[in-house]
């Protein structure tokens, strides 16, 4: 097999190590915490931190056996790349594709709420019009250069992390000192006096695991950005040994602020439940703050989902899995055909956005996490194929998943576990039946391919 080499096409390594932290943070901590949290905490109320510990252990399982070889052979492309040089063309063909559907649909998610946040301010715009200028404007940054793709969203992470720390030391004020409301300190009680830490069981925690392995999707980006980063085997394992725990303190610091300062039964799933909370403890001016920050977010997680998606259908391209067109690059090394065709597809989220302003998040977010869940099913079983060929040639790996095989084998389980969940929700069970029919779209996609590839060139 003729395995293709990602540096032909003269991509350019213009990412700094603060740059790929932040990536990682930014294409995870967006809506997921900001928009979705509001509707996990109705499933598992206080008991959301539990689910969210659960689920950031797994997350380091699949980020370090992704780390493993993204050090060890830093392309772009990722795991696309190694499925297709480890497990076979037909894996690297339904890898990549796959990860291109994901983030196409998270894009749109973005796209979808984007529009929320503007009607906080300007109720009268309509949400697909916020979600059109969202689309020009990041479009416009991802075609200029790598490094300006990497500076905005180094910023757009910045804000995003400030909010949260911030929110959590504001939060703690009015929970300890009662700052904001009236000199009369909140407390923790509302952990546990609305129906107890576990309001609706463990069947509530249960359910709420599929929400909050969604909000952790994007943290593979780091694994796009080895081929571009300008020291991969310094800066991918940095990054990934500082992003999970970065990422579980965000998420259960801020939920826990949260859910000490509001009732968890009288939170709206209308809007993001940071803004909620700080217009009801009268602090009207937080609670703009925190929209704008919101807003960011969503900017953020969708600018990272385009950079991604571009380096994604070049690294296809390569491989022969994607029209040759989406290999070539201009003169600052930026894939712009793929860019423009990623971006064009989502256009179709301001479609929905129309039709179906009110529920198009939530649709969208279920075909998402079946598409996150195979992808990081498929980060694990390259992996372990990837261990198994380095240890047959001898190879000492520089940096290696702890716990292997047992960690990778239990992350499998447990994602299959969620995908049983989901057919518990009936809000998610449609997306089970849109998985295979998808996966079957993608076999006989390859099939045609290899079959247009293996015919002789006629002259005529």
């Amino acid at each position: 097999m003729n395995h293709p080499n990602a540096e032909e096409g003269n991509i350019q390594r213009g990412l700094k190590n603060r740059h790929i932290q932040m990536i990682a943070l930014g294409g995870a901590i967006g809506t997921g915490l900001f928009y979705g949290s509001a509707s996990v905490i109705k499933l598992a109320g206080p008991a959301i931190t539990v689910s969210y510990l659960i689920g950031g252990i797994i997350i380091f399982f699949i980020m370090r056996a992704l780390g493993e070889m993204s050090v060890e052979q830093p392309v772009s492309g990722s795991f696309s790349q190694y499925a297709y040089q480890y497990w076979g063309e037909l894996p690297g063909f339904i890898g990549g594709w796959n990860y291109w559907f994901n983030y196409i649909v998270v894009s749109m998610a973005e796209l979808a709420v984007v529009g929320t946040y503007v009607n906080y301010w300007l109720p009268d715009i309509p949400i697909w019009v916020s979600a059109l200028v969202c689309l020009v404007a990041i479009t416009a940054i991802n075609l200029i250069h790598v490094k300006a793709f990497g500076e905005f969203e180094f910023w757009f992470a910045i804000i995003k992390v400030l909010a949260i720390v911030g929110m959590i030391v504001f939060g703690v004020a009015i929970i300890v000192f009662g700052f904001g409301h009236g000199g009369v300190p909140i407390g923790l009680g509302n952990l546990w006096q609305h129906g107890g830490f576990l309001p609706n069981g463990v069947y509530g925690v249960i359910l709420s695991l599929v929400m909050a392995m969604f909000s952790f999707g994007g943290v593979e980006l780091i694994g796009i950005t080895a081929g571009e980063a300008e020291n991969p085997k310094k800066s991918i394992p940095q990054a990934i040994n500082q992003v999970v725990w970065r990422i579980l303190l965000f998420y259960v610091g801020a939920l826990t602020v949260i859910l000490a300062i509001f009732p968890w039964n009288e939170m709206g799933t209308q809007g993001s439940p940071f803004v909620q909370i700080f217009t009801h403890v009268g602090i009207p001016a937080a609670a703009h703050l925190l929209n704008a920050v919101v807003l960011t977010a969503a900017l953020s997680t969708y600018n990272s989902a385009l950079y991604s998606n571009g380096r994604m259908l070049y690294g296809l391209a390569l491989q022969g899995n994607a029209p040759r067109l989406f290999a070539k690059l201009n003169t600052s090394g930026v894939p712009v055909a793929a860019i423009l065709v990623s971006s064009g597809v989502t256009l179709f989220a301001v479609l929905l956005s129309y039709i179906d302003p009110d529920r198009v998040f939530l649709y969208l977010m279920a075909v998402a996490t079946i598409a996150i869940i195979i992808n990081w099913a498929m980060i694990l079983l390259v992996q372990l194929k990837f261990r198994q060929q380095k240890e047959a040639e001898k190879v000492v790996l520089t940096y290696k998943l702890p716990l292997y095989p047992f960690s990778s084998y239990i992350s499998l389980a447990f994602l299959a576990s969620i995908l049983v969940i989901m057919a518990l929700i009936p809000d998610m069970r449609y997306s089970l039946y849109i998985a295979p029919a998808w996966l079957l779209c993608l076999y006989i996609g390859y099939q045609v391919k290899a079959k247009r590839q293996s015919e002789p060139v006629r002259n005529y």
